[in-house]
Order: structure tokens, then C-alpha cells, then sequence
């Protein structure tokens, strides 16, 4: 481990996923800058404004982003020693461009010129690294090329290129140029050392984008180090990275790993949990299927067409009380039919994405007087919209992981009285084997029993 710097960490995240290789640091599922200013009133600080910027337009993400860091910077948190990180997925999905420029923006309206932007997506607990500037994933125990996933697929963030350079240029519409991006490669790291890095980190002014090469923690801890060296001596970084470069920009060794005996649940809470399941991912749709085989939880199915006619209101009501009446005497499980329903036209799409998320929502707000013992709410949106709208959860602290970077535990730390302390699992939806829900759920209810 390297030694902890006095920076102030800004962590701006797409959605909630962003927090899961570090542990006791806060996250606010609320905008309000009014949360990191409070937290990061001493240096060495950091937290995380969960933004859902993922889930946004373009526009609307970039003018979230400059509100929330104009907000900081207002607030007080002085611009010296503050460090603002653009987290994102390790898959290359998400405004990749448009986020690190407009945090860009608004530290030059408060006069602050940034040198470098500083592109990372490592997640080495995920199996996703970069080598010879070309980005993997493990697939099937295989590493392959992210262009060749089905991440690059994705119907808003699609990409073609592996190589991280021709990447950059591709999304920025060819306003970049693949040939003035410079590039840490692990030679530079592992044999040129930080004084390599150093003057490769130098050398990049006017927003230049830097490609930071890593296949192991130690590639990001010495890439980490040098930034601080430099900003120490003036210099300014914006971060766009994954979950791993965030630990090490804290400096810190690793997270922790939890067990039942870490859970806590606040008294006067029923002994059953509730899992929200939103993600459709094929992977998800597996482990919803063990979770079910196992037998230990009270199945809830939205029927997606009945919320999208006259039969809504009652069908919500229906799905509500079901849900209260169960948790008194088992766990529970909320999915959404797994029939996708589209039509040919994309705003019509949006729309009916948009009017389920806001049921489950409206169902978890219902329920949570029922004060259940736990919620793990699946997929990276759901589980930001669960937890700030459904929950009312404005901050959290991150308790841990149930494996090594993987799948987060919150405590909620302000949020309405039945929430509060309540444990709340943050659960990806391409994350872990087919039986990681089932055997979360059995780590909650060892904890809850």
C-alpha cells in the first residue's frame, strides 16, 4: 500500500457500483453538495455522489456533473488538494468524454485549468485490465477484447475498438486524435518506475487524455503516487476510471470482505428481507432462477402490461400489500416479468422503461414502513433508484464487500426512520456466479436471525 494523500477525493459515479473495492467512505445517493461538503471538510477525505448519469442524456449529465462540482467548490471545499474522479464501468460504457470534460469546465469557471484527463477502467477484482493499451474482459475464464463483448453492443454506449486510444477518438466523434492520447504502458510502470510516469504525466497539458495501462493493484498504486507528486507541485488531474483506481487514489490496501458477523440490523425490524430484482441481463435472470429453486423466498411478480393501462393503480396496490403481508413471515423476492415489452419506437421504449422503474420504486416506498430487515436491490440503476427514491436514502456509508470488490453493503446513515442503519446490498447485474443472490440472501438472513 501507498501512503494515504492529504486530496480530497470528489467521486462522481454513473451509478452505484462504483464504491465496491473500498470500504468506510461515504456515498450520497442524494445531489445535494451540501453531502460532500460536509464530508470532505478535512483532507484526505472522500466520497461518492451516486449521479445515475448512466441512465441520463448527454446533456443532462454534463449539466449534473458541473452543478454538483460547482456546488463543492461554493460549498467551501477549497480547490486546492481536490481531486475529482468520473467513475464509470470498467466496460468502457457510460459518457466517457462528455462527464471528464464538463468537470473540466467548471473547475476553469472557478479558475482552475485542468492538464490531463486520466483514463483508467481497470477493475482487477472483475478481471478487466488493460495491456499494450488494449482493454480485456474475462469471459468464460477467457480474456477477451471488450469490442468483442457484449458490452460493445450496448444500444446507447456501443463502441468498436479494444485499443483505448482508437477508443477515445471513436467516442469523441473524431475530435480526437488517437495519435496525440498519450499512454502509461506497463513497461513504463513496472520498469521505467515513477519517475517514467512522472514525466509522461508532465508532459500532458491542455487536457491532454492519458491511457494508464494496469493488470495488478501495484501498476495502479504507482500510477497514483506520481499524480499526487505532481499535484502536490501544481498540477491538476479529472479521473475517469473504474472501481479499482478509486482505491488506490485513497490509498488504500483493499476493502473488506464481509460475513453475517459484520451485519447489523438495527432492532425493531422484522426478521425477513425484501430482494428487488430490475437488471435483465441473462446472468441476473440465472441467479433470480436459483434464488427461486432454493425455495426460502415468497415470489412477487410485476406484470409489466398491467402497469401500462387503467389496471396500474390496482395492480400496484395488489403487489404492495402481498409484499407487507409475506415479509411477516418470509423473505421476499420483487421481479418485473421477464418479458421484455418493446415497441419499434425508441421514445415509446424509454417511456415504458421509465414507468416500470418508477412502479418498482413506488413499491419499495410503500413497503419500507414494514421496516423489513434488509434489501438487496439487483442491477446497477435499480439499485440507485431503489435506494434513493424507494428508501429515501440520502447517505450511506459503505460497510464492505461480500467477496473481494464485489457487491456492496451500505448502512444507511440518513434516510427516514424506518431505514435508517437498515443493511442495503448493492448487486450489479453481471456480477458473480449463478448462486451469488442465493448465497447473499443466506448471509443476510444468518445476520438477521
Amino acid at each position: 500500500m501507498h501512503e494515504p494523500s492529504a486530496r480530497r477525493l470528489l467521486v462522481l459515479d454513473d451509478d452505484p457500483t462504483g464504491s465496491q473495492c473500498v470500504d468506510d467512505i461515504a456515498v450520497a445517493f442524494d445531489e445535494d453538495p451540501a453531502i460532500p461538503v460536509e464530508v470532505l471538510a478535512e483532507p484526505g477525505t472522500a466520497c461518492f455522489v451516486l449521479t445515475n448519469s448512466r441512465a441520463l442524456a448527454e446533456e443532462a449529465a454534463t449539466k449534473l456533473n458541473r452543478r454538483i462540482v460547482a456546488g463543492v467548490l461554493t460549498g467551501g471545499i477549497p480547490t486546492e488538494g481536490l481531486h475529482v474522479v468520473s467513475r464509470s464501468d470498467s466496460t468502457l460504457r457510460g459518457h466517457v468524454i462528455a462527464e471528464p470534460v464538463a468537470i473540466a469546465e467548471e473547475l476553469a469557471a472557478h479558475g482552475v485549468e485542468v492538464d490531463a484527463f486520466v483514463l483508467c477502467p481497470a477493475m482487477i477484482e472483475a478481471g478487466r485490465f488493460t495491456k499494450g493499451d488494449i482493454h480485456y474482459a474475462m469471459v468464460d475464464g477467457q480474456a477477451v477484447q471488450v469490442a468483442e463483448t457484449d458490452f460493445a453492443r450496448d444500444a446507447t454506449f456501443g463502441y468498436s475498438h479494444s485499443d483505448l486510444r482508437e477508443f477515445l477518438a471513436e467516442r469523441s466523434g473524431g475530435t480526437l486524435d488517437a495519435a496525440g492520447i498519450l499512454s502509461i504502458s506497463l513497461e513504463d510502470i513496472r520498469s521505467g518506475g515513477r519517475d517514467r510516469v512522472r514525466e509522461i504525466l508532465s508532459g500532458a497539458r491542455e487536457r491532454t487524455w492519458v491511457v494508464v495501462n494496469a493488470t495488478e493493484y501495484s501498476d495502479l498504486e504507482l500510477v497514483s503516487t506520481a499524480m499526487v507528486e505532481l499535484e502536490g507541485e501544481g498540477r491538476t488531474f479529472v479521473t475517469r476510471c473504474a472501481p479499482s483506481f478509486v482505491r488506490s487514489l485513497t490509498g488504500r490496501s483493499g476493502a473488506r470482505v464481509i460475513d453475517a458477523d459484520a451485519i447489523v440490523i438495527p432492532e425493531g425490524r422484522l426478521d425477513h428481507g425484501l430482494v428487488v430484482v430490475g437488471s435483465h441481463v441473462g446472468l441476473t435472470t440465472t441467479q433470480l432462477r436459483a434464488v427461486q429453486e432454493r425455495g426460502t423466498l415468497a415470489e412477487v411478480e410485476i406484470d409489466v402490461p398491467s402497469l401500462l393501462d387503467d389496471r396500474r393503480e390496482q395492480h400496484l396496490t395488489e403487489i404492495v400489500g402481498t409484499l407487507r403481508d409475506n415479509l411477516t413471515r418470509s423473505d421476499c423476492v420483487l421481479f418485473t416479468s421477464r418479458d421484455l415489452v418493446r415497441t419499434d419506437d425508441p421514445a415509446e421504449s424509454l417511456a415504458i422503461a421509465r414507468s416500470v422503474s418508477d412502479a418498482v420504486v413506488e413499491i419499495v416506498r410503500r413497503v419500507r414502513t414494514a421496516r423489513p430487515a434488509w434489501v438487496v436491490a439487483k442491477g446497477g440503476i435499480t439499485s440507485h433508484e431503489v435506494a434513493a427514491g424507494g428508501l429515501g436514502i440520502r447517505r450511506a456509508q459503505v460497510v464492505g464487500q461480500f467477496w473481494p470488490g464485489q457487491v456492496s453493503l451500505f448502512s444507511a446513515q440518513e434516510a427516514p426512520i424506518e431505514v435508517m442503519g437498515m443493511p442495503y446490498v448493492v448487486f450489479p447485474g453481471n456480477v458473480g456466479g449463478a448462486q451469488a443472490l442465493a448465497d447473499v440472501v443466506d448471509t443476510l438472513n444468518h445476520a438477521a436471525r
